[in-house]
């Protein structure tokens, strides 16, 4: 084929593309609406607040967009399009979208100097501001986040004593500000060049959506406390999607850890009630999905994001854009067919206070995670655990003060075993990185 006919083919097949969402959106989903969701039909008026039917109606939202697109991809490939020679803008950004910016290679990438060698380079009292400001930035906006979190999720708004339900709706205000807050750095202050494809960030996207998903209903079913400490054992199925994803090994230290933390957490499960409603078999096992659904999905965007970091060398917050970009639209197009958006809004209208703690909810993650990148890149990921682990204790300590959850004493004896184990393992890294300072100042010849 030519290239203009090639060029054609592709152009036909982006309308299609375009025009498959809309008309799932305009034909598909209202009836699945009317069918599943109506309340008028009993013997699907059970489903309509089921967590599990708000997951499959998300993924057939994210489906509109996905296939397509991944269509669009495969016959974009098939066509030859990009291979042939031509300058146009329609090439251009394809390439760029599908192939990346292979021509620049990576030793463009890999010239810039480190952060953390620059921070080497300041004077002491620089370096202690540096520490004091990701400190409390950090510090600051998780715990403000967990707190409003909480409140939005296990409290009702307005004289009515309305909830709010549509835990989608969060996520698309986390990632749209997350995503602004990272383009507008990205276009005045990074300097790296970016080589990798755009479209690989979907894939940490997708799962960075679900485990954020899952992450705010599991609050529906289980207290704080509870899903903080949760997150505190995603060391066990990172170990276990490092395996499966990048083929990693672990020494035997890592599965002690693990070992420790999953004993900490049964414990705090067994001697603590999670939540008014934990009573029902139900609801328990309802929260633990929704808990192992979070560390599962989160396990894959932390070792999918490693392996693109190893690969391609782009900066955290060309990391930050290009995932929430995705999470943007997926999140936007979802929300739009199943109507959560129109409904969400109307809420917020209903009860302002509702919006600001929305609003605050959005911008603490997104500084939230600006404050990560800039905490590990200038002082690695040892010092970035210890604050962390800080802020997850001061954490479930601010829930349980301002929203009453008891605590037994052996489900004390529970999280200082989770907390024991993190900071063995920040131990662990401490040391090894030492050995590993000492073995290079080693010289050659008595190697």
């Amino acid at each position: 084929m030519t290239q203009a006919t090639n060029k054609r083919l592709c152009i036909f097949w982006l309308v299609v593309v375009a025009a498959t969402p809309a008309l799932i959106m305009v034909v598909i989903i209202p009836r699945m609406n009317e069918t599943i969701l109506s309340p008028s039909l009993s013997p699907f008026a059970g489903l309509k607040e089921f967590w599990l039917t708000h997951l499959l109606l998300n993924l057939t939202g994210y489906a509109t967009v996905v296939l397509p697109f991944y269509l669009f991809i495969y016959l974009l490939r098939r066509s030859g399009y990009l291979q042939q020679p031509g300058r146009g803008w329609f090439q251009k950004v394809t390439r760029n979208f599908v192939e990346g910016q292979t021509e620049l290679g990576l030793s463009e990438v890999q010239s810039s100097k480190s952060a953390q060698q620059e921070m080497q380079e300041q004077s002491f009292s620089h370096r202690v501001l540096c520490l004091f400001l990701a400190f409390t930035g950090l510090q600051a906006s998780y715990l403000t986040w967990g707190v409003l979190q909480e409140r939005i999720m296990t409290h009702t708004y307005g004289s009515e004593q309305e909830a709010f339900k549509d835990s989608e709706f969060l996520v698309f205000m986390n990632r749209i500000c997350a995503f602004f807050l990272s383009s507008i750095y990205c276009v005045l202050r990074e300097k790296k060049p970016h080589v990798a494809p755009y479209y690989i960030y979907s894939y940490a996207s997708f799962s960075n959506i679900l485990s954020s998903w899952f992450q705010y209903e599991a609050l529906k079913f289980v207290s704080f406390p509870t899903q903080v400490l949760a997150k505190a054992s995603k060391i066990i199925p990172t170990m276990l999607m490092g395996r499966c994803v990048q083929k990693k090994s672990y020494p035997w230290k890592d599965y002690v850890q693990a070992l420790m933390i999953t004993a900490g957490i049964g414990l705090f499960l067994l001697t603590s009630s999670n939540s008014p409603k934990s009573s029902a078999q139900s609801t328990t096992l309802s929260g633990f999905l929704c808990l192992l659904g979070y560390l599962v999905f989160d396990g894959f965007t932390t070792n999918w994001q490693d392996r693109l970091f190893t690969r391609y060398k782009m900066s955290n917050m060309q990391m930050m854009c290009g995932v929430n970009f995705f999470s943007f639209v997926l999140t936007l197009t979802s929300l739009s067919e199943l109507g959560g958006l129109q409904d969400s809004i109307a809420f917020m209208l209903r009860h302002p206070d509702f919006a600001l703690h929305v609003l605050l909810v959005s911008l603490t993650s997104a500084t939230g995670q600006l404050f990560i990148y800039f905490t590990i890149a200038r002082f690695g990921a040892v010092t970035f655990t210890i604050i962390m682990t800080i802020r997850q204790a001061a954490a479930i300590l601010l829930s349980c003060i301002l929203f009453g959850h008891e605590v037994a004493p052996v489900a004390v004896l529970g999280v200082a075993i989770v907390f024991a184990a993190i900071f063995y393992k920040v131990y662990c890294n401490l040391t090894q990185k030492k050995e590993t300072k000492k073995g290079n100042l080693v010289p050659s010849s008595t190697k």
